[in-house]
């Protein structure tokens, strides 16, 4: 870590991107908090324009501050898509100074906006992870789950539904078909009583187990009747 005078607003410590700047006496809004320093690299000069970093800040079309030096303690201040502190440029003295755009707390981290060129370059690619970024993120992933519960509590309400429309069909089945068995052995006791076969034909017409037709009547069988012999003829005297 950076040494940083005690008389200093703030820290270099570990935040959620690596290091950031972390204040650590309230800072008023306004107040400016730290200079943005480095060399200036000319852009007319082939060398100094192809020199390409992170931490480039353009003051015009010439003039660029390479903030890569170590001694450059505003390098530690990350973006932030809403910030609480921003970018004070004076391109007619090159220089930059970060001023707090609202009242910043103890233990609050400094941050500022990098711009739109810069957020599309590095940030876009790797997804931004400020504050504000981060509690979109973590607001979509809720929706997200609370979408995913409300489809499966939807499917289960449907299967449910289904499983109950079947279990009805097959418990009217199984009444239909009681009935129908119910009916049927009301028929066959009805044809019983009444002498009837199920096809509706009488059964005192038929023999039944060797009994004929006179004993279902409650009659007994006539008997055989004997043959009549002739007369025999009479004697003459």
């Amino acid at each position: 870590m950076p040494s940083i005078p005690s008389n200093k607003p703030y820290r270099v410590g570990r935040s959620r991107t690596g290091l950031g700047l972390f204040a650590t006496k309230p800072i008023k809004k306004g107040t400016k908090i730290i200079r943005y320093f480095g060399p200036l690299l000319d852009s007319k000069k082939k060398e100094e324009d192809a020199i390409e970093n992170k931490y480039l800040f353009e003051l015009n079309n010439r003039w660029t501050i390479d903030g890569s030096v170590r001694k450059n303690i505003a390098r530690y201040i990350n973006h932030a898509c809403r910030p609480n502190a921003e970018s004070d440029v004076k391109p007619r003295k090159r220089k930059v100074f970060i001023r707090a755009i609202k009242d910043i707390e103890p233990g609050e981290e400094i941050n500022y906006d990098y711009g739109t060129d810069y957020f599309k370059a590095y940030l876009k690619p790797i997804g931004c992870k400020c504050d504000a970024c981060e509690k979109k993120r973590k607001k979509k992933r809720a929706e997200a789950r609370a979408e995913k519960a409300r489809l499966k509590a939807k499917a289960e309400r449907k299967a449910l539904k289904k499983a109950e429309k079947l279990a009805m069909a097959e418990a009217r089945l199984k009444e239909k078909l009681k009935a129908k068995a119910e009916r049927k052995s009301k028929k066959l006791n009805g044809h019983a009583l009444n002498g009837k076969s199920p096809n509706g034909k009488s059964l005192n017409g038929k023999h039944l187990n060797g009994i004929s037709r006179a004993r279902v009547a409650g009659r007994k069988p006539a008997g055989r009747k004997a043959p009549v012999s002739a007369p025999a003829p009479a004697l003459q005297a």
